[in-house]
This record gives C-alpha cells, structure tokens and sequence, in this order.
C-alpha cells in the first residue's frame, strides 16, 4: 500500500508554479546578459556559453552514468531515485543545442576554427580531424546517440509504471549496456573536441579521465540535491530514509577524491615530466591572475566535501547534504571555467556577466527537470528492486 500510494499520489502534488516563475526569470536574465555581452565583449559570452554548455551535457551524462550503473549493477538501494536521474537525462537535448550553437562562434574559441589555421598532427602538417566541418558534424553525431540511448532507456522505465512484465527491465539493461559501450569510446572524443582542443598544442591522456570524473561528480551531486529537496517537501519521504542518503553521502565522498586523485596525478606528472610542450598548460594557470582559481579548484571540488562529510552523522543530514551538493556544483563550473578560459581570455574575467549566464542556464536545467518529474510518477510503479529499496538496511 506504501507503493502504491508514493507512485500514484507524488506526481499530482508535485506543484512547480513557484520554482518554474523563478526559473523561468533567471533564463531571462541570462539571454538579456548573453545579447549584452554580445555587444561589448563577444569573447568572453563564447567562453561563457561553452562553460555552461558543457555543464548542461555533463548534468544529462552524469544523470545517464547513475542509471547505467544502476541497471547493469542490479542495485536496489537507488531504486527510488530513477525518476531523478532520468529526469536528469531530458536536458540532453537542450544541452545538444547549446553545444551546436558554439559553431558560431568557433572563432573566437578554437584555434582550429580560425582562419588559415588548424591544429597541426605530428609531422607538422595540418591535420583534416580538426576542420570546422568535421569537428561540428562529429559534435552531432556523438549528442544524437547519446541523445537516442537516454530516450530509450526513459521509455523504457515509462513502459514499467504499466505493466510489471520482466522484459521491460531486460530491456532497460540492454539500453544501459549499450550506452556503455558507446560512451566509452564517444566521451574521449568529445572531451578532446570541445574541451583540449582549445590549446592547440598540449595533450595529456589523462585529461578526458579528469573530466569524466568531473562528469561523476555532478551527476551524483544533481541527484543528491533533488533527492533531498523532493525529501524535505514531502513526495520521497517513504522512498528515501537515512541509510539511502547515507549512501549518497558515500558516493559524493568517494567520487570527489576520485577526481582529485586524477586531477593531482595530471599535474604531477607534468610537473615531474616538465616537457615544455605540456608545463605551458599549468604555467598560464598558476599566473597570478589565474592562481585564485587554481586553488579554489580543489579547495572546492575535494576539500570542502571530503572534510564536511567524513563525519557518519554527516552523510545522513539533509541540510549537511544540501549544501555540499551546491557547493559541489559550484566547484564543477569552477573547473570548466579553469579549463576554458585561460585559453580564450587573456586575463582571468569574472564578474555579473558570468553569474547571470550560468543562471540562465541553470533556470533552463531547472524547469526541464521539474517538468520532467512532473510527467511520471516519482517511483517506477512496478521497478523489480522497489520492495528492496523500501525496506534498505532495515
């Protein structure tokens, strides 16, 4: 009766008029900063849009990455947060859009895009991979698939709050399956193209693994503060107790020094190395200008959420939770901004134009979302692990 009662009565109170009119006023705060900077420094607005941009991608695969790891691990515990993550999944095709829309401004970006130029490969010679064409039609090629295999996996996880037979999460797995095969090859590819292609001539084979556990990162800290917000209001409040939150706790923990584990061994190695084709990435973002932002990098991203949630009783708070996830997003924009902008403005910029593009986006994430969880119910009606998830640790 618990169940049913969560799966059927959660998707009418879930009421969004007061968020969806605050979201929708930050969105528009962010088009009036993006048509302003647009008139005064064009720049700066691209840096901003590919920051952005790439967060919302991130958010969606990040949301993907939770479901895959729940349906291939056969996990019960977060059986009553596949709505959230799935919901998280919807902003892909907006974020597609907005990765697509820097084609338009490639110039200003990447130095492959400007005129008479192109990365060179190893000979020298200029290398056809990094041509405008090519680079923005592999762009849409990589958003469309993994566009494709979050729709297949939201239907179905539809077609489960219908009907209760075992094909409908067989069918899930293989979705799941494949996005992870297809993930692992395409990720690489479009964190090279949209992220170290920027500097023309550093490479690091670490760095996609540095930000794919970025990616881990704010799927899991997204999760969390949904999680929690639907929790305080009341609509998973018989779905989540303290030992599911404890384990969020765990993940966010556990993930955050996993991506400071890479992010220290990127940077020692080049600093033992110290080849001059890779110490100039580091050397332009230890300037005194960018120092700040170096630091805060890990300050942010790892230190906060590592001394914050040690603490057991910690982990199960939800304020305690609330928090670090919002801190933890934040750190994310803060290590994509440290990743782009050194190499598109040549002094480090941040000010209300920056805060009021990042909003607009997150005003955009934010109403995709709730209408997203306003569409189904909170819990997957006949999901095999929900008796599991229920009665966890008990």
């Amino acid at each position: 009766m618990t169940v049913l009662r969560v799966a059927t009565a959660a998707p009418r109170a879930f009421d969004l008029r007061a968020p969806r009119w605050t979201a929708a006023g930050a969105s528009v705060v962010g088009v009036a900063a993006v048509a302003f900077g647009f008139a005064h420094d064009p720049a700066r607005v691209w840096t901003n849009l590919l920051i952005d941009g790439f967060l919302l991608v991130a958010l969606a695969l990040g949301g993907l990455a939770f479901l895959v790891i729940h349906h291939l691990s056969g996990a019960a515990w977060s059986a009553g947060m596949r709505r959230i993550a799935e919901a998280l999944t919807s902003v892909l095709p907006f974020a597609a859009a907005a990765m697509l829309a820097l084609f338009f401004g490639r110039a200003y970006l990447y130095p492959w895009a400007k005129a008479g130029r192109v990365v060179a490969d190893g000979s020298g010679a200029g290398s056809w991979f990094f041509t405008t064409p090519v680079v923005f039609v592999r762009m849409a090629l990589l958003l469309a698939a993994w566009t494709a295999c979050a729709a297949a996996l939201r239907r179905a996880s539809a077609r489960q709050d219908v009907s209760a037979a075992a094909i409908h999460q067989r069918t899930a797995v293989r979705h799941a399956a494949i996005f992870a095969v297809v993930f692992a090859w395409s990720f690489p590819i479009a964190a090279i193209d949209w992220l170290m292609s920027l500097c023309a001539d550093w490479t690091s084979t670490m760095f996609f693994v540095h930000v794919f556990a970025g990616v881990l990162v704010e799927g899991l800290a997204a999760v969390t503060l949904v999680t929690v917000l639907l929790r305080e209001r009341g609509f998973l409040r018989d779905v989540v107790n303290e030992h599911h939150l404890h384990d969020l706790g765990k993940l966010l923990l556990a993930f955050s020094t996993f991506w400071a584990y890479i992010w220290l061994c990127q940077y020692l190695l080049i600093w033992y190395g110290n080849l001059p084709e890779e110490v100039g990435y580091y050397q332009t973002r230890t300037r005194p200008d960018w120092l700040v932002w170096f630091a805060l990098n890990v300050v942010v991203n790892w230190a906060v959420p590592f001394f914050v949630l040690l603490p057991r009783a910690a982990k199960r708070d939800t304020r305690t939770l609330k928090v670090v996830a919002i801190v933890m997003l934040l750190g994310r924009w803060i290590d994509i901004y440290l990743l782009v902008a050194p190499e598109t403005m040549r002094t480090a910029t941040w000010g209300a134009l920056e805060i009021a593009i990042a909003a607009g986006y997150a005003g955009i994430a934010w109403q995709v979302v709730a209408r997203a969880l306003a569409r189904r119910p909170l819990v997957v009606r006949h999901d095999p692990f929900l008796d599991d998830c229920l009665h966890h640790h008990q």
